[in-house]
């Protein structure tokens, strides 16, 4: 995901916060995953940690497979996803 669709379905989060908060707080997991990926990947490189850095990897491909999950639901009609249009923009 680039950043700027990032940022759409954050916007979209904080706009429906109200009527979908656990979606909300879902996002916000993914967020923090990903920060935490990016933090840790030099780290977990510079001190040799190679199960840091597949950690690290999996955090910043967060977002981005956790869409993917979510339009695949989506599309076999398993869960409604409203926020999905954001995701492309």
């Amino acid at each position: 995901m680039s950043l700027q669709q990032i940022v759409n379905v954050r916007r979209w989060h904080l706009l429906h916060r109200e009527r979908h908060p656990l979606e909300f707080h879902l996002w916000d997991l993914m967020l923090t995953l990903w920060v935490m990926g990016w933090v840790a990947m030099p780290v977990s490189l510079v001190l040799g940690f190679p199960a840091g850095a597949a950690l690290a990897l999996f955090g910043v491909v967060a977002p981005g497979s956790y869409v993917a999950l979510r339009r695949h639901l989506h599309r076999r009609q398993r869960l409604r996803c409203d926020w999905l249009a954001a995701s492309q923009a």
